[in-house]
């Protein structure tokens, strides 16, 4: 499986040569997982106390920074909110500037959405199988109807006592696709709106969102296809980075402490290479308009 795409740079900030970015799109679009071994991203000093699986509130999987600055997910005092803000607006920063200087036909599209930090060991964590992200799946929101828009995801590992987050790559896409199609359901119009009349969704789930839910929940749930489906296990060290589309790439994440992710969304019409998106695909395989 050719499944990953290492780059071997170690600045946030670039520049990057033409080949570097041309390799690099491609490669993202085709749905490879871009892997940066040696992109770390360094906590301040005054920021050690934030390695703590206490500033979890307990209740959410991980803490949350929106763009507008508010700050879930975490039960920290004054002085450790303040620095958990500060960090985590610095990661999401840097993360931007990343992404727009090595993808640079993305830059000015992307939609910057909330920054997470997870500072709790995934391993042993306990969830409902739809729940559980040690099972492999594709990013799909329940709430946030996404209408075809990408969902693209930077990580890094910044665990200070050595541990590796330990993911599982799957299959290409399609042939995911192709497997549960026929028992994905799509949903109807009039549920849609009654959703999204309710607030139960941020606005109106399309035809493309009820099959990535229910694509996302049949991989899921199917045991056989957990155990014997295509798929390598990838350890991101510390000071590693790694960037891909996720409602396109089959990923589980099995074991892991401390590490930092910004989520984009971006336009399939941003793309270089639209046809290589899930709405794409879904709408090939199906024959008609999904959005």
């Amino acid at each position: 499986m050719n499944a990953l795409h290492f780059i071997d740079i170690d600045s946030w900030a670039g520049p990057f040569g033409e080949r570097v970015r041309a390799d690099a799109l491609d490669a993202i679009e085709r749905g490879q997982v871009l892997v940066f071994p040696h992109l770390a991203f360094v906590f301040d000093k005054s920021e050690e106390s934030l390695f703590s699986p206490a500033l979890s509130n307990g209740k959410s999987k991980n803490i949350s920074l929106k763009p507008t600055g508010e700050l879930g997910g975490t039960s920290a005092g004054t002085d450790d909110a303040r620095l958990l803000k500060g960090m985590m607006d610095r990661f999401a920063q840097s993360a931007v500037r990343f992404v727009e200087c090595l993808l640079p036909r993305y830059a000015g599209k992307l939609e910057r959405a909330p920054t997470s930090y997870r500072p709790v060991e995934i391993e042993g964590r306990s969830a409902s199988a739809i729940h559980d992200d040690t099972r492999l799946h594709v990013d799909a929101f329940p709430s946030r109807p996404m209408r075809g828009r990408r969902i693209m995801r930077l990580f890094s590992n910044v665990n200070p006592h050595g541990a590796a987050r330990i993911w599982h790559v799957g299959e290409p896409f399609e042939p995911m696709a192709q497997r549960f199609l026929p028992r994905a359901r799509q949903g109807s119009r009039a549920h849609a709106w009654l959703l999204a009349a309710t607030n139960v969704t941020k606005g109106r789930r399309s035809a493309y969102d009820g099959l990535m839910l229910s694509l996302h929940d049949e991989a899921k749930l199917d045991e056989a296809y957990q155990i014997k489906s295509p798929q390598i296990e990838v350890p991101f060290a510390p000071g590693s980075t790694w960037l891909c589309f996720t409602d396109q790439v089959m990923h589980a994440a099995l074991a892991g402490q401390y590490v930092l992710e910004q989520t984009f969304h971006l336009d399939c019409d941003a793309m270089q290479h639209p046809e290589f998106s899930p709405l794409k695909i879904l709408e090939r395989l199906k024959g008609c308009a999904l959005v």
